[in-house]
């Protein structure tokens, strides 16, 4: 009886799938494997042949060593989606699985890099999440501004400010232009993190999406699946309440948006960066004009053509990440490590880690990554730390940044 590869991890198959928005069906034709076999491997009945899983890696695009890794655990959190309702469910499980698969790459980085300490306003219990009325939400919103110190005025960079907070980023293309962003706390380091998609190409877009997923964390991680799936549409009004009275103070921005024009809002979307659409919204949110006038704001804006995309959003440039790009340069420079040696660490593709940690393309795949053979002590129980030459050990701080 012929074993297979000891010690492959079934569940990794299933989320290298999610991942790739691949069916068993297209793997197996994809491959060569049988559909069967691959259902087999998934659920621990049945060990690949080594020959069997480097097909089944190459069409995934990872390395081998990547399934006999455990899927660590990192609770069970509710993920909140903000993509359209159309979105399929595919689009979601692939931003789930990379959120994932962040909050493990910056698992393994925290043994050397200290990220900032998660500095937010007190989170909603169950009950109060559920209850909470328009004026919390704004009084919220305000809270925020305040413990981080931004005044009244334009948030200067969103993602930064967010990031100095101690909440963990990703931006990157999904290619799925209904999905938003998705976010998540992880028990593993008590720590929220964010997808943000990069499909849309609008700054003030992105910038929205932010403030969007921070409304989640903030106001709805102790909700449960079943929570968001029955209150889901008032979630998303409630985050995007919270949304616009954080990027836009109402006691700054009221008298601006009192009966505007649409050169009015344009004018005001350059100095907030903010969307004109974001920006009538916000004046109907606090009551700054009525129906009427609303509705013929929305009129001439689509005479304009703007809801296939507004004026500034091809000069505006687009926030990205910094915490986690800053934290593999500093493993590179200060921690010890070769490209090759952090990307064994890490155990994703190159092309994974440098998309998840918003590093140039090929920054880590310039220099070709280590091969190991499957009989080296790391593949029998040994910790891969203890394969490193000279393991690094020192951890190094990562100040935050002042982003206001």
């Amino acid at each position: 009886m012929r074993i297979g590869v000891k010690g492959f991890q079934g569940a990794r198959l299933t989320q290298a799938r999610a991942a790739r928005a691949m069916t068993q069906t297209a793997l197996a034709k994809a491959s060569g494997i049988s559909s069967p076999s691959i259902s087999k491997w998934e659920k621990g009945d049945q060990m690949p042949e080594f020959a069997a899983l480097e097909k089944v890696a190459a069409v995934l695009s990872l390395p081998t060593t990547w399934f006999l890794t455990p899927v660590p655990e990192l609770g069970n959190r509710t993920f909140f989606f903000r993509s359209n309702a159309s979105l399929a469910a595919a689009g979601r499980a692939i931003a789930k699985t990379r959120l994932e698969w962040l909050a493990e790459i910056s698992l393994c980085i925290q043994e050397w890099v200290g990220w900032p300490e998660v500095k937010i306003p007190a989170r909603l219990s169950r009950k109060d999440a559920l209850t909470i009325t328009d004026a919390e939400i704004e009084n919220l919103a305000m809270d925020c501004r305040k413990l981080w110190k931004l005044g009244n005025g334009p948030i200067q960079h969103v993602m930064n400010t967010v990031e100095a907070a101690g909440i963990i980023i990703t931006r990157e293309a999904l290619g799925y232009i209904k999905m938003d962003g998705v976010s998540s706390w992880f028990d593993a380091d008590q720590r929220p993190y964010m997808f943000i998609s990069a499909d849309k190409t609008s700054a003030v877009r992105n910038r929205f999406d932010v403030a969007h997923e921070l409304a989640h964390i903030l106001m709805h991680s102790e909700l449960k699946q079943e929570d968001e799936e029955l209150h889901h549409n008032e979630l998303e009004r409630q985050a995007h309440l919270f949304a616009s009275a954080f990027l836009l103070p109402a006691e700054s921005i009221a008298h601006s948006l009192s009966y505007p024009t649409l050169d009015t809002l344009l004018t005001l979307k350059q100095k907030w960066k903010v969307s004109i659409g974001a920006l009538i919204m916000r004046a109907k949110s606090l009551d700054l004009i009525d129906d009427a006038y609303a509705t013929r704001l929305w009129k001439n804006y689509s005479a304009r053509g703007w809801r296939k995309g507004e004026p500034l959003d091809d000069i505006l440039p687009s926030e990205t990440p910094y915490l986690m790009p800053m934290g593999v340069k500093m493993l590179l420079d200060q921690g010890g490590f070769s490209k090759p040696i952090l990307i064994e660490k890490l155990g994703l593709s190159a092309a994974d880690i440098e998309q998840l940690c918003s590093l140039p393309e090929g920054f880590l795949s310039s220099e070709p990554a280590k091969v190991i053979p499957l009989n080296s002590p790391v593949f029998r129980g040994t910790p891969k730390s203890s394969m490193l030459p000279d393991s690094p050990s020192k951890v190094v701080p990562l100040n935050q940044r002042k982003s206001n």
